[in-house]
């Protein structure tokens, strides 16, 4: 659930399932009490029509890097991504992430785009065993996702399916299939899921540097879990908006486009019928109560891309640097008293071999950014590349030294026992 605290730090919020702004039930009419816990409660979902079980959807916040069904992973092997053109752009078969280098227009008018686009757009229900002081029950959510290969690979938002203990996809004709998580990214806010499917319809991805501000913006998904299909329509309203959201600071694409509860996931369209963007976030107003309309936000269709080839093929996101050290944020003078520093920083609890810092260090300053907290290291790491070596100043037994810091790559744990296993 949010709490107060992370709504009022932020004005933007996931629009999975959410049930819950700034503390109040969306609908308090609907509120529901927990069923009684039993061994194996009964699974509820809401119907693919009406109202009347709104409530149940869940509110999902961000809370850690890996989440899904059971935890489980899958490393599906290489997955072969030839030379993207727009003939790759096909239904059905074993089709990979298509591409174009398109920049977008209005031919054929909304009617085409919706034609060409609805069918590669599904529909995601989930549900999460949660613990209270009763007991145990499941609660259920909605989202939306994206075919990105004929064959039953399809993208979604990490938030949508986190925690997640069963994933069910509903596509465009009704049918409905188990999900497997292949692998989610937390960084980016992406998930990769797979379904036992044949011929399903891709979405075609459009090139999203090449997106100019005004272009026409069709957003296709699941809104209120009980909606699926529905389009809205707005504009491009801006590029690269630094967006933070959960700790996380996201470039993304803004549009006008009217976004609802269960659109997360889903997608951001052209007026070509290709995906520019996976709908991530909307505006939620202030802590005062203001109302704000048709600022939501997208991540481009160009990191979804790489990101998607990079779950599908390894089952993480390959090049992502890391320092190897566990670490304290000091950010009080009673904890840097406990540890012994006359300043704030992060300071080293255990550290890898041969990156030239030790245990004991209060690192102050990276890149020449001035570190007072676990974020802000993050995000220095996140302008880097595995390999790359950083400038680092620490404060190590009351002397400031400047090392040089090679930054390894990062690999989920689960993948390094696939691997030692091998």
């Amino acid at each position: 659930m949010y709490d107060n605290d992370s709504i009022n730090s932020s004005p933007y919020h996931h629009e999975a399932d959410a049930t819950q702004l700034y503390g109040q039930p969306l609908y308090p009419q609907q509120n529901r009490t927990p069923p009684t816990p039993s061994p194996e409660p009964p699974r509820r979902r809401p119907p693919a029509g009406g109202m009347q079980n709104v409530a149940m959807l869940l509110a999902v916040a961000i809370i850690s890097a890996t989440a899904g069904a059971g935890g489980a992973y899958a490393v599906l092997g290489n997955y072969d991504f030839p030379d993207y053109s727009e003939s790759a752009a096909q239904t059905g078969g074993d089709t990979p992430i298509a591409t174009t280098t398109g920049t977008g227009g209005t031919k054929g008018g909304l009617t085409q785009v919706v034609h060409k686009a609805a069918d590669s757009v599904v529909e995601i229900y989930t549900e999460t065993m949660q613990a209270t002081y009763f007991g145990q029950y499941i609660t259920e959510g909605a989202g939306s996702g994206i075919v990105v290969s004929g064959d039953g690979y399809i993208v979604t938002n990490n938030h949508v399916i986190e925690g997640a203990r069963s994933i069910t996809i509903r596509t465009g004709d009704g049918i409905e299939y188990e999900a497997e998580l292949v692998g989610t990214d937390f960084q980016t806010d992406l998930a990769v899921l797979k379904i036992e499917a044949e011929n399903l319809k891709a979405a075609t991805f459009a090139n999203s540097d090449n997106i100019e501000v005004g272009e026409v913006a069709v957003v296709i998904g699941n809104p209120l879990g009980t909606l699926g299909g529905s389009v809205t329509d707005g504009i491009i309203s801006a590029k690269d908006r630094e967006i933070a959201l959960d700790n996380q600071t996201l470039t993304l694409l803004q549009t006008s486009a009217a976004i609802n509860p269960g659109n997360s996931g889903g997608g951001l369209f052209n007026g070509d019928g290709d995906l520019v963007g996976i709908i991530v976030a909307k505006s939620s107003g202030n802590a005062g109560g203001t109302t704000i309309e048709g600022l939501g936000f997208a991540i481009p269709s160009n990191l979804v891309e790489s990101v998607a080839q990079d779950i599908i093929s390894k089952g993480y996101v390959s090049g992502r640097p890391q320092i190897g050290i566990s670490i304290r944020e000091i950010s009080d003078q009673r904890t840097a008293a406990m540890f012994g520093v006359d300043r704030y920083g992060v300071y080293v609890l255990e550290t890898a071999a041969n990156n030239n810092l030790e245990v004991g260090d209060l690192i102050y300053e990276a890149d020449g950014i001035t570190i007072a907290s676990n974020n802000d290291l993050a995000n220095v790491l996140a302008n880097h590349a595995a390999g790359d070596v950083i400038d680092i100043k620490v404060l190590r037994e009351g002397r400031e030294m400047s090392v040089n810091v090679p930054l390894s790559e990062k690999i989920p744990e689960h993948i390094q026992e696939q691997i030692k296993a091998a």
